[in-house]
């Protein structure tokens, strides 16, 4: 039981549960206190959001060596797909459904929330976008440079950001929750607003389930790993995005829900979920496609053309991966095209950011736990030398080869042993004369029973003493 009460979703719903409640009781005066606390709080966990992508992304390039940009080309590919593709879904479930549906615009009586008792002013170091943008292009170029110093700072400065998160952001989170509910219980949106369009709002949340069940079978299909071992970890970094309504205060609750997944790959995870808790806004693209169809009904009589609604969510899937990860992020980044395609006029715009904040907590939660089935899809590139090994026949010599930035030798003596080779040749691509980019090489000879070192020769030499020292080892 006292596990129970000390775990992370206990004390979000607890958070929830409590702040509806004294919502209800409060008065004025007691609620000025309220909206000053959730104020600090919500100033201090988006003052660590870039340092928690700067310490994530980063390092993880790293770590990912010549992959790294091929890596992030398929991220920003398949967070597109898939935000477009739940765009398509909504907007077909919007002809469908909204033509035989009984929606009311009621959205007036509401309390409005008192102002901060004062403001205390927590600024980012950057913006998040400036924050991912820096990450990217430092981990690419630390990747590029080989520079060793630099990997070692990043790794050092995860490590930082880590006890961050699990120190400073996670303990806060239950309070900051119980304060945005309780401003949200004051005001009359979860008594009032809610029920003029609960329909359209279960619609919508029928459409993030149906959403995330396809995002993850296909992960689980390509991956050929069992993504329930990655969803049933996603129970608190769903409630806490529900709570905070941001992709970017969820964070760091979502990375330590992706981390206990056996079926992840860790670097992925350090890579995979930061950023796209940035560029993938499945969720929250389904809601807006789907209540601009309904505002569309409601203040102008019919639903926009097919040409209209396609060209919308094509381009929408764009400005989503631009969107920040705040609170409304994603129609606030997109009003261009709400205004532009869509031709809506003040009133219109009004009317979708009402009811796109009734919403807007559960298009969150869905886009946070979607980022782990985009994250499944980055498997292990098959490890052909090893499986050759594994199955080599009586008679056969196996040579592998290690391209090594640091500890050239030791790294390929355990390639040696692991991938069950004859003999492995190992160059250090850092020095000059060796690498890539070069006619010449340095290369040292291993064995079982052996490590020589090679003086700077030419490829095709070097090519012609490796022929003749496996020739050799095969008697």
């Amino acid at each position: 039981m006292k596990k129970l009460f000390n775990s992370l979703p206990f004390r979000l719903l607890l958070g929830i549960f409590v702040g509806i409640i004294l919502g209800q009781l409060f008065n004025e005066s007691t609620m000025g206190v309220v909206v000053t606390l959730q104020y600090i709080m919500g100033q201090l966990i988006t003052f660590c959001v870039p340092l928690i992508i700067i310490g994530f992304i980063a390092p993880s390039i790293t770590k990912l060596g010549k992959n790294a940009s091929r890596l992030l080309a398929v991220a920003i590919v398949i967070a597109y797909v898939s935000s477009v593709c739940a765009a398509f879904m909504s907007m077909g479930a919007g002809y469908g459904l909204i033509p035989h549906l009984s929606i009311d615009n009621n959205v007036a009586g509401l309390r409005e929330l008192p102002g901060v008792v004062f403001e205390l002013n927590i600024p980012q170091i950057m913006s998040v976008m400036s924050a991912l943008v820096l990450s990217v292009l430092v981990g690419l170029a630390a990747t590029w440079t080989n520079s060793k110093l630099t990997c070692d700072f990043l790794a050092e400065f995860q490590n930082i950001v880590l006890d961050i998160v699990s120190k400073v952001i996670i303990p806060v989170l239950p309070f900051y929750i119980a304060a945005t509910f309780c401003g949200l219980s004051y005001e009359g949106t979860i008594t009032h607003q809610l029920p003029a369009f609960l329909q359209i709002i279960v619609i919508v949340m029928v459409g993030h389930y149906i959403w995330l069940a396809v995002l993850y079978l296909l992960a689980g299909a390509y991956s050929g790993k069992n993504p329930w071992e990655v969803l049933r970890h996603y129970g608190p970094a769903y409630l806490t995005a529900v709570g905070t309504m941001s992709s970017a205060a969820t964070l760091g609750v979502a990375l330590e829900c992706a981390r206990k997944s056996k079926v992840l790959r860790k670097d992925m995870v350090s890579f995979g979920i930061p950023l796209f808790a940035n560029i993938h806004l499945c969720g929250s693209v389904l809601t807006e496609v789907f209540f601009c169809m309904t505002v569309s009904k409601i203040l102008y009589g019919k639903l926009p053309s097919v040409g209209t609604m396609i060209l919308f969510c094509l381009l929408l899937g764009i400005f989503a991966i631009g969107a920040p990860g705040v609170p409304g992020g994603t129609v606030m980044a997109s009003l261009g095209l709400i205004t532009g395609v869509l031709m809506f006029d003040n009133a219109g715009t009004a009317l979708m950011l009402a009811i796109f904040a009734l919403q807007d907590s559960f298009g969150t939660a869905c886009n946070v736990t979607g980022d782990g089935a985009l994250t499944l899809t980055f498997v292990p590139t098959p490890d052909v030398a090893k499986a050759v090994g594994e199955g080599k026949r009586e008679g056969q010599i196996l040579v592998g080869f290690a391209a090594e930035t640091e500890t050239a030798v030791e790294n390929a003596r355990k390639k040696l042993d692991s991938k069950h080779l004859d003999m492995i040749v190992a160059n250090d691509v850092t020095q000059p004369g060796a690498g890539f980019d070069v006619d010449t090489n340095i290369a040292t000879i291993i064995t079982h029973q052996q490590a020589e070192s090679l003086p700077i020769m030419t490829k095709k030499a070097l090519a012609d003493e490796i022929l003749t020292r496996a020739l050799a080892l095969r008697g």
